[in-house]
């Protein structure tokens, strides 16, 4: 699904006409020079999609035209429509703005710093702040309001929180009120499908109560996000949930898998790292595949003439500081990886998210490791997984793929090394 853009619609960062992606997470449409600043910023910061050739779940996208048509750009522009801005030269960019520097520190300021979305009075316990925003967050989900939330969320409250007196995270009520698209951004924000309230009900469990069929079929893609992601690239499909199968497994089409001594100990090293460790390299690669997917929409809707430059490239994933310095090195070399090398690690992942799945207690206390499938913390539904045999896609050799196997082999077992230190 693709969205029929409007004349009327802008870039948010520029105002530059007929903006063709979106920022998911701050819930604008951007143009393709904004995008190129979005995308060297990391998922982190921004998550972009092309509006018409990126595949899209119609309410995520549904989502993000809400916000963008109900002014969510405001939010990170806040000071910037107070007067007094402009008369201390304080000013958005323009379309006419060279891309570097003048739209790329805009956008830094907008997004990475924050610099322009407005700040609550200080006080002693900022613990308390993110506490009483993260209770405004739990009581608004229940409404369609997704602005309000959207704010509430930029100024820190807390996506998975847990309420204290109500036994239950904002995604619950969101899920009990049948409010889809609240669902769709409290997801992108990290909140957790799995997660038990104080009866031991799940989000899903209070859709489907509700009779909210939609939303609880949605809440269980998005529990499986990660590994549909994964096979999706590989194969071009994706499990079947609704009948209980919950894992695609691709094979590669010509045999080419590694199956050397090297392969098997860096598979083995992989099998042994500790469900945190295992979570990490997981979502390490599930940004490296949206990085090498994005790179192919961005090559192939740009004008190679004139926009594609070196300062348009973003040759590996940008360092996000909230990870160790080797965590960062090892995401960076992901993009050596070749076609063929990269599917290998892909479908070890995959093989053994769903060895671990299958090999852990369904019910575990809070204080236990849980195996994580998304960009947070996400407990896995309680459903039977019995009739969940494994799936068997080609995935098509790249003849024209130089292996350099030896050297890129090495890569991967130092990578893996890397992840288990």
């Amino acid at each position: 699904m693709s969205k029929r853009l409007r004349s009327s619609d802008v870039c948010a960062d520029c105002s530059g006409p007929d903006p063709s992606w979106a920022s998911v997470n701050r819930g604008t449409f951007i143009c393709d020079e904004c995008c190129s600043v979005h995308r060297s910023l990391g998922r982190h910061i921004s998550q972009v999609r092309h509006l018409k050739h990126t595949p899209w779940p119609p309410t995520l996208l549904q989502m993000v035209e809400t916000l963008y048509n109900n002014g969510a750009n405001s939010i990170w522009e806040h000071s910037l429509l107070d007067p007094a801005s402009i008369m201390s030269g304080r000013r958005k960019a323009n379309p006419q703005d060279k891309v570097h520097p003048n739209k790329a520190e805009f956008i830094r300021a907008k997004y990475q710093m924050l610099a322009f979305v407005h700040r609550l009075p200080c006080r002693d316990d900022d613990s308390v702040t993110a506490k009483d925003l993260s209770k405004q967050l739990h009581s608004s989900v229940r409404t369609g309001n997704l602005e309000t939330c959207l704010r509430l969320l930029s100024l820190g409250a807390q996506a998975n929180f847990f309420h204290p007196e109500k036994g239950s995270t904002p995604l619950h009520v969101a899920s009990k009120a049948g409010q889809i698209l609240q669902a769709e951004l409290l997801a992108v924000y990290g909140a957790d499908p799995g997660t038990q309230d104080s009866s031991g009900k799940t989000p899903v469990d209070y859709a489907r109560q509700g009779g909210h069929h939609e939303l609880a079929e949605r809440l269980v893609e998005i529990q499986y996000e990660l590994t549909d992601r994964l096979a999706f690239y590989l194969c071009g499909r994706k499990p079947d949930h609704k009948n209980g199968q919950h894992f695609i497994i691709p094979q590669m089409a010509d045999s080419s898998l590694d199956v050397s001594e090297l392969a098997k100990a860096a598979k083995k090293k992989l099998q042994s790292l500790s469900n945190h460790l295992f979570e990490e390299l997981a979502m390490d690669v599930y940004d490296e595949v949206d990085r090498r997917e994005t790179d192919a929409v961005w090559l192939a809707t740009q004008n190679h003439s004139t926009l594609v430059t070196e300062t348009t490239v973003v040759p590996f994933l940008p360092v996000n500081p909230e990870y160790s310095s080797t965590r960062n090195q090892g995401r960076q070399k992901l993009a050596r990886f070749n076609a063929h090398e990269f599917a290998t690690l892909v479908i070890d992942i995959l093989s053994d998210a769903k060895r671990r799945q299958q090999s852990s207690p369904l019910s575990r206390s809070k204080d236990n490791v849980e195996l994580i499938l998304r960009t947070v913390s996400n407990q896995h539904s309680t459903e039977s997984q019995d009739n969940d045999q494994p799936d068997y896609d080609s995935v098509a050799s790249d003849e024209d793929t130089d292996m350099e196997t030896r050297a890129s082999k090495a890569n991967r077992q130092k990578l893996l090394g890397n992840d288990a230190n």
